[in-house]
């Protein structure tokens, strides 16, 4: 079954205390796609400028991610710079340049508009509606936000929201939307305006899944290294996403599996700036993280005491 992402296919900047990177792979799209390629083929639908290193997203076709959405136009990429606090929780945008992507209208092939899994990256709530009108039978549609969006559209997002079937964000973004300081609280109040799942990033303390009468929580993966936090919801929504259109199934169970596969995708991408917490790494690989993640939030049965 077809898993495809619209979103954004950008250069990035960072700086952080452990290194910088300059005009690196990223992009919401980008992160994405690299994380749920492990897990399952991808197609992109987004925008670049005639200066984008078109081989640098070639060379990672073979991980099954196919481009052939990505509009090639004339023009800048757009492009984002940012600088990270030495806990690396809290950043500042030096820059952004939109370039060609201030002007982007997804194009759909028909393989993409009958993709079964959907998920719309943080675009203007305007395109994602016009994606999610000419996608034709999707088994789950799940969307990202940010806050610009929820401050400068609201109206559209909340028209989306009744159409989508999960909503993912971080906790920031839940608390501006719903407008309570919650986050529990929070993801109640957006399941009450459309969405049958909620999924709340809360950054190194993991993410919250918020379903009708039940929540999960899933912690984030002890690390003792972290070089670039930048794209990785973007790669927990990969790893989430990629591992539901491997089962084909969006019941509670796999949902809450999901979860761990997000994680799992979160940990590894924070592990190396732009996309290299990804290089070389196999699929046997993120498995094994799963199963480290599953031992460490197991909990015994209590011995019965007679």
């Amino acid at each position: 079954m077809t898993l495809l992402v619209v979103g954004s296919v950008a250069l990035d900047s960072v700086f952080t205390p452990f290194g910088e990177t300059a005009d690196a792979l990223g992009g919401s799209a980008v992160h994405f796609s690299v994380a749920a390629s492990l897990l399952h083929p991808v197609r992109v639908v987004g925008v670049i400028g005639d200066d984008y290193p078109v081989a640098e997203l070639e060379r990672l076709s073979p991980r099954g991610i196919d481009w052939s959405g990505v509009q090639r136009v004339k023009g800048e990429s757009f492009r984002w710079k940012g600088k990270y606090s030495y806990d690396l929780q809290s950043r500042e945008t030096l820059e952004t340049r939109l370039g060609v992507f201030a002007d982007f209208r997804p194009v759909l092939a028909p393989a993409a508009a009958a993709a079964k899994f959907v998920f719309l990256g943080n675009i203007d709530p305007v395109l994602q509606l016009d994606v999610l009108d000419r996608v034709t039978a999707p088994m789950l549609v799940a969307c990202d936000t940010m806050n610009y969006w929820i401050q400068s559209k609201r109206d559209v997002l909340m028209k989306l929201l009744q159409r989508v079937d999960l909503l993912m964000v971080n906790d920031s973004e839940a608390r501006e939307l719903s407008g309570d300081w919650n986050i529990h609280r929070a993801g109640r109040w957006i399941l009450e305006r459309g969405p049958k799942h909620v999924v709340i990033k809360q950054g190194e303390y993991g993410a919250l899944l918020i379903e009708p009468g039940r929540s999960f929580h899933m912690p984030a993966y002890p690390l003792e290294e972290v070089f670039d936090p930048t794209g990785a919801g973007d790669a927990f929504a990969g790893g989430f996403m990629g591992y539901l259109a491997r089962a084909q199934s969006v019941d509670t169970q796999h949902f809450r599996r999901a979860m761990v596969y997000g994680a799992t995708m979160g940990s590894f991408s924070v592990s190396g700036f732009d996309v290299k917490g990804f290089e070389g790494l196999t699929t046997a690989d993120v498995e094994e993280r799963v199963r480290n993640f599953i031992d460490l939030t197991h909990i015994p049965a209590a011995e019965r005491v007679t």
